[in-house]
C-alpha cells in the first residue's frame, strides 16, 4: 500500500555562514534517532559535513541529503532533509535544494541577526515559492536577542513573523522556552544526551505577562486565516482550541503569509524538539504544495501532475554527484507516480531513453539500497548515461518537462595545467566531473595561449575545487593568479551589409547579409535573433546558419576577446548564389560581419561588481572606508548592530582579491566581512584601454 503523503516533509536549513545549519541538522539527526553520537562541526566530525575539506574548514560544500522519522502526536513523519552551504560562493547548491523543496527552516544566529547571505537565501526561497519557518539559534552567545531577530525579519526581510515560543533568558542564563500555545516552560538539559533531554513546567512567574501578550498577538495573526477562529477571538477568546490555532498557523505558513519562529540553542541541545515540532505542524507536505505544473514536449502545452503514486511518474534531477564507489549519482525529487529499481525513463531533454539500474535512500554519502521511489519522495539514482543538473525524467507514454533552475554565471577564472604529461588526460577527465557536478563552475581552453581556464564563484570556491583536483582525483596542478571574468557589451544600434565572395577553383562560396545589430531588449540575455527576411532573398534554410554565425561569434568580444553576453539581431535583407551559396557561406559570413560591425557599436568591456558587508568595531571605521574608496568601491549604506558599524558598499571585484588579509590588518583581526556577486558595470575607459592592450587584439578599426 501506498504511503501516505501528508506524513512526509521534504525540508531544507538554509542560513547565513556560521549561524549553525549543520549543527542543527546534526541535533535534528540525533534527536530523531538517525545517528547514535552527536557529530560536531569544529571536532570535524559531523555526519553531513562528510567531505574532507568541510571537515578541515568547518564549513559546508555540498548540500547533503538524509531521511530521519519524528513522531508527533504519537504519528510517524518521515522528514527528508538537505543540509545547504551558507559561503555565498555555493550558492548553486542552495539554489538547486530550494528548486525541490517543499519548505524550509531559516535559521539565524541571535547575535549576527539577519546577515547578507541570509537575505540571498531567503529570496531565493522566494523565488521557488518555498515557505519557512524561522529557527533562530546561538541563544546562548554574547549579545543573543530573540525579539531583535523577530525586528530584523520584518524590517530586512519584508516578512511577518510570528513567535510561537519565546526565550526563557538569554546568553549563559538560557535555559529553555516557553510554548506560547500549550503554555508551558520547557526546561532543556543541555548535557542531556538523552533523546529526550527536556521537562515541562509551569510558566515562570516573570514571563506569564509577555507570554500572554505574544500569545495573543500569535493567535490574532492565525485567525486572519480562518474565518470561524476570528470569529470566536472576538466573541469568545477562551474557546479557541490549539488546534484551530495550529491549523490556521499552517494555513498562512503554507500560503506564505507569515513565518513561524522558534528559537534554541542546537550546541547546547536546547529548543531542538520543539523545532521538529514545529516542522511536522506548519510546514506542507507535497500534498498541500500541489500538483507540479510543466509543459508537454508534443503539444507545448501547460500539463501538470497530482503528488499520487496512481500518476505516470516525473522527476526533477537537482544535483549531480561523483561517488568513488557507485559512480555518478543522480539526486532526483520524484513528484508523481512511483519509479523502480531497473526501469527505464524518458529524459526529456535529450528525448532519450535510460536506465535506473539501482535506487538509493541517501544518509550523507552513504547509499542505502532501495527498490522503488514514489511521488513526494527524494533519493539518488545510479546508471544513467547522460544526465544533467535540471533535468526532467518521466514516463514514455506521458512526457512533460518542470521547470529546470537558472544559475548565475561565474565571474572569477583560473589558468591550471597539470604538473606532469601523465596527468594531462587525468585532468581533462577530473575537470569533466567536477564541472557536470557543479553548474557554477566551467571550464573552457583559451584560444591563444592553449591554456585551460577554469572559472566560479569565487576565490574558495577555486580553492576547494583544486583541492578536490588534488585529493579525489590524484592530479597535481600549477595555477596562474585569479582572473576577472570580464564581459563586453554593446551600447549602439548600427545598420551593417556583408559581401563573403571566395572563388578557389570549381565551387565557390557566396553570401550576402544586410543586419542591424545592437544592445539586445532589456532582461534578455544571449543572441536576440529577428528574422525580417521579405520575399525570399535568402532562402530559409540558410537563416539558422546566420545565427549560428552570429552566436559563435559572441565567445569572442571585438575589444579583448571577452564573451559578449546579450546582443540583438535583425536580420533585414541579402543575396544568395544559386550555385555558390550554402549553409557553411552564411555562418561564415556572419561571423565575419559581427566583427566589423560590432566594433561600429560602441563596444564597451564590462567588469563584475560584487555586494560586499564588512562588520567593523568603531574605531577602524575611517580607515575600512578609506581602502574601500581606494579599491573604487561606492558605500551603499551603514549602519550600527550591537556595537559594531555596518558597512554595505559595492565594489568591483578586480579590487577585492586578497581583501580578507587587508581587512584583518586594518582592523587588527576584527572585522569580518562577506561578499556576493551584484551586477555588471561597465569599465572606466582608461582600465578597459590596459585590458585591450594586454588582451593583444588590434585596435579596432584595423583590419583583420
Amino acid at each position: 500500500m501506498a504511503r501516505d503523503l501528508k506524513y512526509t516533509r521534504n525540508i531544507g536549513i538554509m542560513a547565513h555562514i556560521d549561524a549553525g545549519k549543520t549543527t542543527t541538522s546534526e541535533r535534528i539527526l540525533y534527536y530523531t534517532g538517525k545517528t547514535h553520537k552527536i557529530g560536531e562541526v569544529h571536532d570535524g566530525a559531523a555526519t553531513m559535513d562528510w567531505m574532507v575539506e568541510e571537515q578541515e574548514r568547518g564549513i559546508t560544500i555540498t548540500s547533503a541529503a538524509t531521511t530521519a522519522f519524528w513522531h508527533y502526536n504519537g504519528e510517524q513523519f518521515q522528514i527528508n532533509l538537505i543540509d545547504t552551504p551558507g559561503h555565498v560562493d555555493f550558492t548553486a547548491e542552495v539554489e538547486r535544494s530550494l528548486r525541490v523543496l517543499d519548505g524550509t527552516v531559516a535559521t539565524f544566529c541571535a547575535v549576527g541577526r539577519v546577515q547578507p547571505q541570509s537575505e540571498t537565501v531567503w529570496r531565493q526561497a522566494d523565488k521557488y515559492g518555498v515557505p519557512k519557518i524561522a529557527y533562530v539559534n546561538k541563544m546562548d552567545r554574547v549579545g543573543a536577542d530573540f525579539f531583535a531577530v523577530v525586528e530584523d525579519i520584518k524590517k530586512k526581510l519584508g516578512a511577518r513573523p510570528v513567535p510561537i515560543c519565546i526565550p526563557i533568558g538569554a546568553e549563559d542564563k538560557f535555559e529553555g522556552i516557553v510554548d506560547i500555545l500549550s503554555m508551558k516552560a520547557i526546561y532543556y538539559d543541555s548535557e542531556g544526551k538523552e533523546l529526550v533531554n527536556y521537562e515541562e513546567k509551569e510558566v515562570p512567574a516573570n514571563l506569564v505577562e509577555e507570554a500572554k501578550k505574544w500569545r495573543a498577538a500569535m493567535i490574532e495573526s492565525a485567525a486572519e486565516f480562518d474565518d470561524a477562529l476570528m470569529q470566536k477571538y472576538f466573541d469568545n477568546p477562551e474557546s479557541i482550541t490549539d488546534e484551530e490555532v495550529i491549523a490556521a498557523i499552517r494555513k498562512g505558513t503554507i500560503s506564505m503569509d507569515i513565518v513561524p519562529m522558534c528559537c534554541g540553542s542546537s550546541f547546547k541541545n536546547k529548543g531542538v524538539q520543539f523545532l521538529l515540532d514545529a516542522v511536522v505542524r506548519y510546514l506542507p507536505s507535497p500534498l498541500d504544495r500541489g500538483n507540479v505544473k510543466g509543459i508537454n514536449p508534443k503539444t507545448e502545452e501547460e500539463d501538470e501532475r497530482k503528488p499520487s503514486v496512481s500518476e505516470p511518474f516525473c522527476g526533477l534531477v537537482f544535483k549531480i554527484a561523483t561517488d568513488p564507489f557507485v559512480g555518478r549519482l543522480a539526486y532526483l525529487r520524484a513528484y508523481s507516480g512511483k519509479l523502480d529499481s531497473g526501469s527505464y525513463v524518458l529524459n526529456t531533454r535529450s528525448d532519450k531513453k535510460e536506465r535506473v539500474a539501482r535506487l538509493y535512500q541517501m544518509h550523507s554519502n552513504k547509499q542505502n539500497p532501495i527498490d522503488f521511489v514514489e511521488a513526494g519522495d527524494i533519493c539518488a539514482a545510479v546508471g544513467f548515461k547522460d544526465l544533467r543538473t535540471g533535468d526532467t525524467i518521466c514516463d514514455e507514454s506521458h512526457p512533460i518537462v518542470l521547470e529546470s533552475m537558472k544559475f548565475p554565471t561565474p565571474v572569477i577564472g583560473l589558468a591550471v595545467e597539470p604538473k606532469t604529461q601523465a596527468d594531462l588526460d587525468k585532468l581533462g577527465i577530473a575537470l569533466g566531473k567536477l564541472a557536470e557536478e557543479d553548474p557554477t563552475f566551467t571550464v573552457k581552453s583559451d584560444a591563444d595561449t592553449g591554456q585551460t581556464i577554469i572559472s566560479g564563484m569565487g576565490e574558495l570556491h577555486l580553492e576547494i575545487l583544486i583541492d578536490r583536483l588534488k585529493r579525489e582525483f590524484g592530479v597535481e596542478i600549477n595555477q596562474g593568479a585569479p582572473q576577472v571574468n570580464y564581459k563586453e557589451a554593446l551600447r549602439q544600434t548600427v545598420q551593417h551589409r556583408e559581401l563573403f565572395k571566395k572563388q578557389t577553383g570549381g565551387r565557390g562560396k557566396f553570401a550576402d547579409i544586410i543586419f542591424e545589430l545592437g544592445p539586445a531588449d532589456e532582461g534578455v540575455t544571449g543572441l536576440q535573433f529577428v528574422d525580417e527576411v521579405k520575399g525570399g532573398n535568402i532562402p530559409r534554410e540558410y537563416i539558422p546558419a546566420v545565427e549560428k554565425g552570429f552566436k559563435a561569434a559572441m565567445q569572442n568580444g571585438v575589444l579583448a576577446g571577452y564573451e559578449v553576453t546579450s546582443m540583438k539581431v535583425a536580420l533585414k535583407d541579402g543575396s544568395y548564389h544559386p550555385v555558390d551559396s550554402d549553409q557553411l557561406s552564411f555562418e561564415i559570413c556572419a561571423r565575419q560581419a559581427f566583427r566589423k560591425a560590432a566594433a561600429k557599436a560602441a563596444p564597451v568591456i564590462m567588469e563584475p561588481v560584487m555586494a560586499l558587508e564588512v562588520v567593523t568595531p568603531e574605531e577602524y571605521m575611517g580607515d575600512v572606508i578609506g581602502d574601500l574608496n581606494k579599491r573604487r568601491g561606492q558605500i551603499t549604506n551603514m549602519d550600527s548592530r550591537g556595537g559594531a558599524r555596518i558597512i554595505k558598499a559595492m565594489v568591483p571585484l578586480s579590487e577585492q582579491f586578497g581583501y580578507v588579509t587587508v581587512l584583518r590588518t586594518l582592523s587588527s583581526g576584527r572585522a569580518t566581512s562577506t561578499m556576493e556577486f551584484s551586477h555588471y558595470a561597465e569599465l572606466p575607459a582608461n582600465l578597459a584601454k590596459e585590458i585591450i592592450e594586454k588582451s593583444g587584439n588590434k585596435p579596432i578599426g584595423e583590419d583583420e
